[in-house]
């Protein structure tokens, strides 16, 4: 068995331009894993905390250097000779050594960059992919790739109250077969917005971020590139949406200003229970805001889980 032989991290950037965590991990019988750390547009309370420096003269208070002094020195120390395949523990390790609910004290992107890393690392040790390293000899399924193909909401600046329309390649025989689905689907999507005369410029996660008017309106987008691309709605390929109502959440009431309306629990479930009924949308995350219970209870004994 090999152990740990060096860490190092450094800062860089990311899609959005903004600093993240890489770290390099070594093993002693040579093998290397690297992993940068993601984040979010939009980030619960109670998500597990990314360090930041908050030195407004460097990259407007998001700069991590106090993340990556944290691995080069701290974790570099603490992990040094660690045995490899050894995830669960390394994972508990670094819990443990951060001592706090939310990995404010090192930093979750401290913490997970190193984690990943070590992962990287040791299905390179073993010569296995990450996934079968991870997943054991009978991990033989891919998940369905949800691709995001219009962003509203923080990821987009338009008046599209919620923050991701996707695409899921239900039907697909393999992973790069829904890869392929979804590139097609997003490329006459782009046709069609380019032909009515919309911007075709992306937003924050790739999709494309027109000004429509309605939620109802990118739904019908995404409908007829599903349509024009050749495969059918529903049965190849299911929509999925991220609501990320939290961000729209504002004294006990929904308030989608894009549309004028201002929804209590009950009546932003009517809006989805309708938009169900009228789309083949199969999945809604973050429906309701993170702290309204009352609305999670009743979106689940009326849509389900």
């Amino acid at each position: 068995m090999t152990e740990i032989a060096k860490i190092k991290a450094r800062e860089i950037l990311d899609s959005r331009g903004n600093p993240t965590v890489e770290v390099d991990l070594y093993l002693k019988d040579g093998s290397f894993g690297r992993a940068a750390v993601p984040s979010g547009a939009s980030t619960g309370s109670l998500e597990a905390c990314e360090l930041r420096d908050e030195d407004k003269n460097r990259y407007l208070g998001k700069g991590v250097l106090q993340a990556v002094a944290n691995v080069n020195n701290e974790l570099q120390e603490a992990l040094q000779d660690f045995p490899a395949y050894q995830q669960k523990q390394l994972d508990q390790k670094l819990i443990d050594l951060d001592a706090t609910a939310n990995k404010s004290r090192i930093g979750a992107n401290a913490i997970l960059g190193v984690s990943l890393a070590y992962a990287k690392a040791c299905s390179a040790s073993k010569k296995q992919p990450l996934y079968e390293y991870l997943g054991g000899k009978q991990a033989n399924k891919m998940p369905v790739p949800m691709m995001n193909i219009i962003n509203g909401g923080a990821h987009a600046d338009n008046p599209i109250d919620i923050q991701e329309f996707m695409i899921m390649p239900i039907a697909a025989h393999s992973i790069s077969d829904a890869i392929r689905v979804g590139a097609e689907i997003f490329h006459h999507l782009k046709k069609l917005l380019k032909a009515d005369g919309h911007n075709t410029a992306v937003g924050d996660e790739g999709g494309f971020a027109p000004n429509l008017a309605s939620t109802d309106e990118a739904l019908d987008y995404v409908l007829k590139a599903i349509d024009s691309a050749g495969y059918k709605a529903g049965s190849e390929v299911a929509i999925a949406l991220d609501a990320a109502s939290t961000e729209f959440y504002q004294a006990g009431k929904y308030n989608l200003a894009g549309e004028g309306k201002i929804l209590t629990n009950d009546e932003l479930i009517t809006y989805y229970e309708d938009l169900v009924a009228r789309y083949p949308i199969f999945s809604i995350e973050d429906a309701m805001a993170e702290d309204d219970y009352e609305g999670w209870q009743k979106i689940t004994k009326r849509l389900g889980s």
